[in-house]
């Protein structure tokens, strides 16, 4: 199957993902991966998103799209393949639509926004190893300490309070047209986002075979 996953940031599109690629056995395509992979070596790209991504804005189409059309290219993705974090606007879509690409189905996980905003603004990730944790749902065992490394536990730019409310305004005016769009299309599906992955995993996966 060819399927794209909506979401607002921090909604879990990226754990949903990582689950539907073990039970379909297709790779997920995240954008979000590949653009943090750019800053993380200080490539061209890398510091163009830099600017974007710390004031909470979007990557431009023209680097994304490129990104995108190189991984769809890829043998891996003959059977199939999830796009998480693309497309992200009408053009990302239309630019999908120019590739040939005929997408099978649409999911749009829904969370509100008071709990994407708990779940982004309490995460924190180790300065030295890159490991993930969050100050309710995934604690070292030592504050502020990461449990691997022992490196320091900070909290990225744009896991703060006003950039999360940026990045969600940004959501709302330029990725969630993109439901109308394809529900005119026959290809839009909602899934509530649950506390437990297992129950929106479950979800997905039901709507995926009607």
């Amino acid at each position: 199957m060819k399927i794209i996953l909506l979401g607002a940031p921090g909604a879990g599109k990226g754990t949903l993902a990582e689950s539907l690629c073990r039970q379909l056995d297709i790779p997920t395509i995240s954008t979000g991966n590949i653009i943090r992979e750019a800053l993380k070596s200080g490539t061209e790209l890398g510091k163009m998103a830099k600017s974007y991504m710390d004031a909470g804005q979007l990557v431009p189409d023209e680097v994304v799209i490129g990104i995108i059309r190189e991984k769809l290219a890829d043998p891996v993705c003959e059977k199939g393949f999830i796009l998480d974090g693309f497309p992200r606007t009408i053009a990302q879509a239309e630019a999908l639509d120019k590739m040939g690409v005929e997408i099978d189905c649409v999911l749009s996980l829904e969370v509100d926004d008071d709990t994407i905003i708990t779940r982004l603004s309490g995460r924190r990730v180790c300065i030295d190893c890159g490991a993930p944790y969050h100050v309710i749902y995934k604690k070292p065992k030592v504050e502020n300490v990461c449990d691997n490394c022992s490196g320091t536990l900070v909290q990225r730019k744009d896991d703060h309070p006003d950039t999360i409310m940026e990045r969600l305004k940004v959501y709302r005016e330029q990725t969630e047209p993109l439901k109308d769009f394809y529900e005119k299309r026959g290809l839009l599906r909602t899934v509530a986002g649950q506390e437990k992955i297992e129950d929106t995993l479950r979800q997905a996966l039901e709507v995926l075979v009607k």
